[in-house]
């Protein structure tokens, strides 16, 4: 049982931490394993429990703890989460919410359209000067869009008849 649990420690201690080679994990990773696992529920274990358990076990001036510091906390948590059970039934229940579980990033990172932002950016609703930065289809110009490009073309730019001008027949 304690190799499922190692394999999801080494999972979470490498997760966003390009360096980790998976042996130690900082209290970032250790919140969101206790998180993404169920450990943490908000009523018997909060997030403070978690972060005060971390640096109890963690060593006096360290950032990171070990697997073998990990499983102290570990027993610590399952006494808090599990009431009126042994402290070993309580770490096997507490592996049990371990398995396979991988770091979670669902809804980490969202695009939030929330109220009149769909209206602020929809392009069709520009008036002026604004509506000259897009196209019928709304995507942006660019510079064409934000400065008169000059046309050295030779004819006024009202006139029509534009490049339809013949030398040949000219006398």
């Amino acid at each position: 049982m304690a190799s499922e649990a190692e394999r999801t420690f080494q999972r979470f201690a490498v997760f966003g931490e390009s360096s980790s080679s998976g042996t130690e994990m900082n209290n970032k990773n250790f919140s969101k394993l206790c998180k993404d696992c169920g450990i943490m529920d908000g009523k018997t274990v909060t997030s403070t429990d978690v972060d005060i358990v971390f640096s109890k076990v963690k060593a006096k001036n360290a950032r990171t703890i070990t697997f073998q510091q990990f499983q102290e906390a570990m027993k610590e948590l399952g006494q808090k989460r599990f009431k009126g059970k042994s402290p070993d039934e309580a770490l096997e229940n507490i592996y049990k919410l371990m398995e396979g579980k991988d770091p979670a990033t669902t809804g980490v990172t969202k695009a939030t359209t929330v109220g009149g932002v769909s209206r602020l950016t929809d392009t069709s609703k520009y008036t002026g000067t604004h509506k000259e930065r897009f196209d019928e289809s709304g995507k942006g110009k660019g510079i064409a869009g934000r400065e008169d490009v000059t046309d050295n073309s030779g004819y006024v730019s009202g006139y029509k008849g534009a490049g339809t001008y013949d030398k040949k027949g000219s006398n």
